[in-house]
């Protein structure tokens, strides 16, 4: 079994190091660096074992037929990991096309 995301995934990720630190969620640049770090280590550790509904039609825009999974990492804020499944040469691969969180796309699920 793999999980890779998509490059607009990973860049989405790096950029998100930056705003949380410049938009001062976190005061110090290396705690924003681990939180997104640690993010996508649960992502990639836990997705497979995550309960996961059908995406709904609005996130087509990031492929069809997606999956999403949901990640609490703490009491106000949850991360939605947005994923196809795939059977390759007999392993399962997890492709990740979208992240977002609770404050900007719970109105779409």
């Amino acid at each position: 079994m793999r999980i890779i995301a998509v490059p607009e995934v990973e860049q989405y990720l790096e950029n998100l190091k930056q705003i949380l630190f410049e938009e001062e969620y976190f005061s110090f640049e290396e705690d924003a660096q681990e939180y997104v770090d640690d993010l996508f280590f649960d992502i990639k550790t836990n997705l497979p074992i995550k309960s996961h509904k059908p995406a709904p039609p609005h996130f087509d825009k990031y492929g069809a037929g997606m999956y999403y999974a949901s990640f609490k990492v703490n009491r106000n804020t949850t991360w939605y990991a947005f994923f196809t499944k795939y059977l390759v040469d007999g392993e399962t691969v997890y492709l990740v096309r979208y992240i977002n969180n609770n404050h900007m796309i719970a109105q779409y699920l």
